[in-house]
């Protein structure tokens, strides 16, 4: 089988690592791709959000399966194109990837499914904002309602703080969602999903503030682990049960069938799961651990799923142990980071870690530049979580680059016993 993997950050950087250990994977290219992926995959130059681009490119390297990573293309219709093209697709139709692109159709169709997420209000006009915010707190939580890669949400107790959020997005011509605070530890939950059939795979738990200790802005994500061992493991099937069949059926009873991943962000409160938000693909950076950890071919699971055929396809199987990724990012990042410093300490192999690229160039000579805001991820394996991160944090002190960052916490609170379910009130 020859794949197609439209992407180029450290979440495609995973999927083809992953794929290159399939025996049933032939061929990968990647399209843009980055310069970590070059050994592993052809590269090919590709505009992602263009229909016409992706099928041609498809079609000329004879792909059996295109692999969609990033959200974008898959809310513009790209995997629409794809399958219209007789090629086979992993991800969903524009209509289905509304439930990342629109928070206001995703709470629709919760609320339809009867699960359980916080209290929502979207406001789409200024003078509207104050009332609305008076409605919230003592903990606000104000989202831009369409796509912002993790970075337009503001979670706040200063309700100023929530006012300012919200006026700039609707300065922006963007529609605010408030949402009630969720309390309780946060989970990532991918499901492979063809129509009504649910496969989960590890649940993992992402770091999106900038600093150590959860402090800072949000960010796309500095680093993530799986498994949990706080979590207890009847709570997957919870969730699968709970809230990602209901939602897949109420997705097919509307005439929009999700075929692909499905995400669920989800707090893990005193009354059990509640749905954070839905995403319509693999996350970034919690994919970079839950790979590291898969023994099943990846490709024969995509393709399943892509064709319909994931009720008759072999359940995952994990390796033994964890997995930790740490996000190593750029000056100034999750605001304008600086670029086209050079990177140095990425050669070499070092058992049971890789280096994954996210924002990097090559320069004529080859030098490597960091070309973004998350630069580089860290992913280690090892026989528990504290294993994994001793690996990880001595791996990614050996990379230099100027100005950079990285939360040198990932996964500790984890390891230190220091998450748990708050106890229901009785």
């Amino acid at each position: 089988m020859r794949v197609l993997v439209i992407g180029s950050g450290a979440r495609e950087h995973a999927l083809v690592l992953a794929l290159r250990r399939d025996p049933g994977v032939s061929a990968v290219v990647a399209a843009p791709g980055n310069p970590g992926m070059a050994q592993q995959a052809q590269l090919r130059a590709v505009d992602p959000c263009s229909a016409e681009a992706v099928v041609a490119l498809a079609t000329e390297v004879a792909a059996d399966l295109v692999v969609i990573g990033p959200e974008v293309p898959l809310v513009l219709g790209i995997a629409d194109a794809v399958r219209a093209a007789g090629i086979a697709c992993f991800g969903p139709s524009a209509a289905a990837a509304r439930i990342e692109g629109s928070k206001a159709f995703a709470k629709d169709v919760m609320a339809a499914a009867g699960v359980r997420t916080a209290h929502s209000e979207v406001v789409d006009h200024p003078g509207e904002l104050d009332a609305a915010l008076d409605r919230f707190g003592p903990t606000w939580v104000v989202k831009d309602d369409g796509l912002a890669a993790g970075k337009g949400v503001v979670v706040t107790t200063d309700r100023l703080a929530a006012r300012d959020h919200g006026a700039e997005l609707l300065e922006q011509g963007h529609p605010v969602l408030l949402e009630s605070f969720l309390d309780g530890p946060e989970v990532s939950l991918f499901c492979l999903v063809d129509g009504e059939t649910v496969v989960p795979l590890l649940p993992a738990q992402d770091h999106k503030r900038v600093g150590n200790g959860d402090t800072g802005p949000n960010t796309g994500g500095m680093g993530a682990y799986t498994p949990l061992p706080w979590l207890p493991p009847e709570t997957v099937t919870e969730v699968v049960d709970g809230v990602v069949k209901p939602v897949a059926a109420e997705m097919v009873r509307r005439g929009v069938p999700f075929s692909g991943l499905l995400y669920a962000g989800l707090a893990i409160g005193p009354a059990g799961p509640a749905v954070v938000e839905f995403n319509c693909r693999f996350g970034d950076p919690e994919t970079q651990a839950v790979l590291a950890l898969l023994d099943s071919p990846l490709g024969a699971l995509l393709h399943a799923t892509a064709t319909g055929a994931l009720a008759q396809a072999e359940a995952p199987r994990w390796q033994d142990g964890a997995a930790v990724t740490v996000v190593l990012a750029a000056e100034n990042y999750p605001g304008r980071p600086r670029t086209g410093d050079v990177i140095t300490g990425t050669e070499g192999a070092e058992p049971n870690t890789e280096v994954l690229h996210a924002g990097t160039s090559l320069r004529a000579d080859g030098a490597l530049l960091s070309g973004g805001g998350r630069v580089l991820n860290v992913v280690a394996t090892g026989a528990d979580l504290a294993a994994a991160r001793d690996r990880a944090y001595a791996r990614i002190a050996a990379i230099k680059l100027p100005g950079s960052h990285y939360r040198t916490d990932i996964a500790l609170a984890a390891v230190e016993g220091r998450i748990s379910i708050p106890a229901a009130h009785v």
